[in-house]
C-alpha cells in the first residue's frame, strides 16, 4: 500500500530540500575560501570564519592532504591552463585572421571590451578565491594586451619599426608593473613586466642605430634596473626574473664592452668602454651583501674581473705588443686589495677568484712558449752531434720562425707570478692575517701556493734562454746548472718530508733534465758535459735520499730514489753508447761496452743489499743488458759473446742467496743460448759433438746435487744439460733432411720422457716430451700436407667444427682433466 503525497504537498517539499542544499552549498563554499587562505597564509591558522562552520572549541587538526585532494587540483591546473591556452590560440587567429574582415570601430570595439573583460574578471575571482581561475585570465589578458600593441602596430604605425616595439613594451611593462601591485595576489603579471623591461633601452638603441659602445650602455642600464628590481622586491618570482635578466643583459653589455676595449687603438679609445666595463663592476656589487652565498661569490668575481679589464685595457693599449698580459696581470693582483671592503665574505671570495683567474690566464698565455722549449729537444733525435747550431738555442729548438717578440713578455709574467706566489707562500701569517677573514686559508692552500710559484719559477728560467736568443752552448750550461739547482732544492725538501711543493719540484727538475738532455745531443761534447753532470746528480740525489736512520722514510720518498737512481742508470747507458761511437765502433761492437753499465749495478745492488733502492737499479741495469742484445743482433759472434757476458754477469748475481733464483735460471737460459748462437754463427750443421761433451757432465752433475740435495728442482739439476743438446738437435733434424737424426733424437726424447715420468722428474718429463711432439710433427708433416692436399675444401671446417663441438660438449671434463694435468706436473721436481 502506497502512502504518496498529493503533488503540490510534494512539490512544496523538493523546494524546502533544494533551498537547504543551497544553504548548505554556500556554507560549503565559505569553508573552502577559507581553508584555501589558512593553506596560502604562512603562520598559525586563523580561526574559523563566522557563519561558516562555528569556531570549534579546540584548534581543528591540520587537515590531511589525500591523493584524491590532489589530483583534483592537479586536475583543475590542467583545465585551466588548457582553456587559457585555446583562448590564447584563439585571440591571435582572430588578430591575424579576421582582423581585416572588421572595420576600424569594430575592431577597437572587440578588442578594447575582451581585453578590459579579461583584465577585470580576476578581481572579481579572487574575491570569490578562485585564485586559480584568475591566473588564467590574467595570463590571457596579458597575451591580449600585446595583439593590442601588435594590432595597433599594424594598422596605425606599419612604419615605425624599432622605435614602436621600444616604446610598447615599455608601455607594457608599467601596466603590467601596475596590474600586478593593484592585484597582489596575482603572481604572473609582476614577473611579466620585469621581463619586459628587458627590452625597451636595447630597441632604442637599435632604432637609432646606434653603435657598440650605446648598445653596452643600454644593456647595462638594463642589468642595473634588474639588479635594483632582485634586491627589493619580496616575491620570488620577480626576484627569479631579474636575476635571469641580470645575467643576460649584465654579461651581454660587459662583453660588448671588454671587445670593445681590446680593440681599442690606444688609451683615449680605450677609456669609454673602461668606463662601462667599471660601471658593470659597480652594478655586480650593488646587491652582494643581500645575494644568496652563490650569487655574491659570482658577484665578487665579475666586478674583480671588469675592473681589471677597464684599467688593464687603458694601460694596454700604450704598451707594445706581447705586454699587454703583464699590465692585466699587475692589475689583477690590485684586485687583492679590495679584499677588506665592507662587501661581505663571499663578495671577497669573488674578489680573490677574479685575482686568481687573471693570473691563471696569464700563466696560460706563457705556456705556448714554455711547450715549445720543451718539446724542441726531440728534433735532436733526427740529427745526432750533427753540431751546434749557428743561429742559436732557437735554431736547435726549430723555433726561428716564431713570433719570440710577441713572446719576450712570457718569462717576465711567469717569474713575477713566481715572486708573487713565492713570497705569500713564505710569508703565509702575513695572508693570514690580511685575508682570513675571506679565505680561512690552511696548510692545503698554501702548498698550493708554493707549488704554483716552483713551476711557475721554472718555467719561467726555462724560456729565458730562448727568449734573449743566447748561444747554444749558453743555453746547455744555463739549463744544466737550473736543473742542477731544482733537483737539489728538491731532495733538500724531500729529506725534510714528501711535501707537495717538494715532489712539484722534483717532477720540474726531471722535466727540465730531460729537456736539456734531449738538447745536448746535438754537440759531442754536450752530449758528454750534460750527460755526465745528469749522471752525478741522479746518484747524488738517490745517495742523498738514502740517508740511515731517516724518519722521513715514506713510500713517497722511496719511490722517487728508486726513480732518480733508474735515471743515473739510464745516463750511464748514454754514456756508455757515445764513447762506443766516438770510437768510431759499430752497434754490435759497442754492445760488450754497454755491458759495463749492468756489471756496476750488480755490483752496487750486492753492496745495497737490502735496500729498497736495490732491486730497481738491478732491473734498471738488466734493461741496459737487454738494450745491449739488441745492438748485438746484426753479427751472431758478438750476439754470442754478449749473452755469454751477460751470463756470467747472472751467474754472479746468483751467488747471493736472494737472487739465486731468478738469476740462477737466466743465468742458465744465457749460457745456453750463447752455445747454440755460437754454433750457428760457426755453421755447425752437427752439434751434437760440440753439444754432448757439455750435457754429459753438466747430468752428473745435476745427479750428484739431486743425492745431495733431495729437494733441489729438477730444472735446476737437468734443465741447462739437457737443452744444450736437444734443442740444437731439434733444430738440425728440422733443418736436415735426412731421416736417422730425427729417428736417434726420437728414441732418446722418448727415453728421456719416460725417465721423467717414472721418476717424476718435471724437467726430463717437459722437455723430452717437447722434443718428441716437434720431432714426431717434423716426420709427419709432409704426409699430413700430402693428405691436406688431396681432400675436399669442406673437409677441414668440418673437422674442425667437429673437433669444437666435442670439446664444447665434454669442456668442463676436459677442464677438470687440464687440472688434474697441471696439478700433477707442479708436484714433481
Amino acid at each position: 500500500m502506497e502512502h504518496l503525497p498529493p503533488p503540490a504537498e510534494e512539490l512544496v517539499l523538493i523546494d524546502r530540500e533544494l533551498a537547504r542544499l543551497d544553504m548548505r552549498r554556500s556554507q560549503l563554499l565559505t569553508r573552502r575560501a577559507w581553508l584555501l587562505s589558512v593553506l596560502r597564509a604562512p603562520g598559525p591558522a586563523p580561526s574559523a570564519p563566522p557563519g561558516a562552520w562555528g569556531a570549534p572549541s579546540a584548534p581543528p587538526a591540520p587537515p590531511r592532504p589525500s591523493a584524491p585532494a590532489v589530483r583534483t587540483r592537479s586536475a583543475q591546473n590542467v583545465l585551466l591552463t588548457l582553456g587559457g591556452l585555446l583562448l590564447t590560440i584563439a585571440a591571435v587567429a582572430f588578430t591575424l585572421v579576421s582582423w581585416g574582415q572588421m572595420g576600424i570601430g569594430g575592431r577597437a570595439a572587440v578588442l578594447t571590451a575582451v581585453t578590459v573583460a579579461a583584465l577585470s574578471a580576476p578581481a572579481v575571482l579572487l574575491r570569490r578565491g578562485l585564485s586559480s581561475t584568475a591566473e588564467a585570465l590574467a595570463g590571457l589578458a596579458s597575451v591580449l594586451m600585446v595583439l593590442d600593441a601588435l594590432a595597433l602596430y599594424l594598422v596605425v604605425v606599419p612604419d615605425a619599426g624599432a622605435g614602436y616595439a621600444a616604446a610598447a613594451s615599455a608601455v607594457l611593462a608599467a601596466l603590467w608593473a601596475g596590474y600586478g601591485l593593484v592585484l597582489d595576489p596575482l603572481r604572473l603579471p609582476l614577473p611579466l613586466a620585469v621581463a619586459g623591461a628587458q627590452l625597451p633601452l636595447v630597441l632604442w638603441a637599435w632604432a637609432g642605430e646606434a653603435d657598440a659602445l650605446v648598445f653596452a650602455l643600454a644593456l647595462l642600464a638594463t642589468a642595473a634596473l634588474d639588479c635594483a628590481i632582485a634586491v627589493r622586491s619580496k616575491g620570488a618570482g620577480v626576484r627569479v626574473t631579474a636575476c635571469a635578466g641580470l645575467f643576460l643583459t649584465g654579461g651581454a653589455g660587459l662583453l660588448v664592452a671588454l671587445a670593445q676595449s681590446l680593440s681599442a687603438g690606444g688609451p683615449a679609445g680605450a677609456v669609454a668602454p673602461g668606463a662601462l666595463l667599471l660601471a658593470g663592476a659597480v652594478i655586480a656589487l650593488a646587491g652582494v651583501r643581500r645575494a644568496p652565498v652563490a650569487l655574491a661569490v659570482a658577484g665578487g668575481a665579475v666586478a674583480g674581473l671588469a675592473a681589471v679589464a677597464a684599467v688593464g685595457g687603458v694601460l694596454a693599449a700604450g704598451v707594445p705588443d706581447g705586454w699587454a698580459v703583464q699590465v692585466y696581470l699587475v692589475c689583477g693582483g690590485l684586485v687583492l686589495l679590495g679584499v677588506r671592503a665592507p662587501l661581505g665574505r663571499p663578495a671577497g671570495r669573488g674578489l680573490v677568484g677574479a685575482a686568481g683567474s687573471v693570473t691563471a690566464a696569464s700563466v696560460l698565455f706563457a705556456a705556448a712558449p714554455v711547450a715549445v722549449v720543451l718539446v724542441g729537444p726531440v728534433a735532436q733525435l733526427g740529427r745526432l752531434w750533427s753540431g751546434a747550431p749557428d743561429d742559436g738555442v732557437r735554431g736547435a729548438l726549430g723555433a726561428t720562425g716564431l713570433p719570440w717578440q710577441d713572446m719576450a713578455a712570457a718569462p717576465v709574467v711567469l717569474l713575477s707570478v713566481a715572486v708573487v706566489l713565492g713570497a705569500a707562500f713564505r710569508f703565509w701569517e702575513g695572508v693570514e692575517r690580511y685575508a682570513g677573514p675571506v679565505l680561512s686559508p690552511g696548510p692545503g692552500l698554501r702548498t698550493a701556493f708554493g707549488a704554483s710559484a716552483v713551476v711557475a719559477g721554472w718555467a719561467g728560467l726555462t724560456l729565458l734562454p730562448p727568449a734573449l736568443d743566447v748561444s747554444y752552448a749558453a743555453a746547455v750550461a744555463s739549463q744544466s746548472v737550473l736543473v742542477a739547482g731544482v733537483l737539489a732544492g728538491a731532495v733538500a725538501a724531500l729529506r725534510r718530508g714528501p711535501a707537495g711543493v717538494a715532489l712539484t719540484a722534483w717532477v720540474c727538475g726531471s722535466a727540465g733534465a730531460a729537456g736539456v738532455a734531449l738538447l745536448a745531443l746535438g754537440s759531442e761534447p754536450a752530449t758528454y758535459a750534460v750527460f755526465g753532470v745528469l749522471l752525478l746528480l741522479f746518484a747524488g740525489a738517490a745517495t742523498a735520499l738514502e740517508a740511515p736512520g731517516d724518519p722521513s722514510r715514506s713510500p713517497v720518498v722511496m719511490t722517487v730514489q728508486a726513480v732518480v737512481a733508474c735515471a743515473a742508470v739510464v745516463c750511464a747507458a748514454v754514456l756508455a753508447v757515445a764513447s762506443g761511437a766516438s770510437l768510431g765502433l759499430r752497434s754490435y761492437e759497442a754492445a760488450p761496452v754497454l755491458l759495463v753499465v749492468p756489471a756496476v749495478t750488480a755490483g752496487l745492488g750486492a753492496r745495497l743489499k737490502g735496500r729498497p733502492v736495490a732491486l730497481p737499479l738491478e732491473l734498471s741495469g738488466a734493461a741496459v743488458g737487454v738494450a745491449a742484445v739488441v745492438a748485438a743482433l746484426g753479427d751472431p759472434p758478438f750476439l754470442a759473446l754478449v749473452l755469454a757476458l751477460c751470463g756470467v754477469l747472472a751467474a754472479g748475481t746468483a751467488l747471493r742467496p736472494e737472487r739465486r733464483q731468478a738469476a740462477g735460471y737466466l743465468a742458465t737460459a744465457l749460457f745456453v743460448l750463447a752455445s747454440w748462437v755460437r754454433l750457428s754463427a760457426s755453421g755447425v750443421s752437427s752439434p751434437e759433438p760440440y753439444t754432448l761433451p757439455v750435457t754429459v757432465p753438466a747430468l752428473v752433475v745435476g745427479v750428484l746435487r739431486r743425492r745431495r740435495d733431495p729437494s733441489a728442482s729438477s730444472w735446476t739439476a737437468y734443465g741447462a744439460g739437457l737443452a744444450v743438446t736437444l734443442v740444437p738437435a731439434l733444430v738440425a733434424a728440422w733443418a736436415g733432411p735426412y731421416w736417422l737424426r730425427p729417428l736417434l733424437l726420437g728414441a732418446a726424447a722418448l727415453v728421456i720422457t719416460l725417465l721423467g715420468a717414472r721418476l717424476r722428474l718435471q724437467a726430463l718429463l717437459v722437455l723430452g716430451g717437447a722434443v718428441l711432439a716437434l720431432d714426431a710433427l717434423h716426420e709427419l708433416a709432409p704426409y699430413v700436407v700430402q693428405v691436406v692436399g688431396a681432400m675436399p675444401r669442406w673437409v677441414a671446417p668440418a673437422l674442425a667444427g667437429v673437433l669444437l663441438l666435442a670439446v664444447g660438449a665434454t669442456y668442463e671434463k676436459r677442464l677438470r682433466e687440464a687440472r688434474r694435468l697441471r696439478d700433477a706436473l707442479g708436484r714433481m721436481r
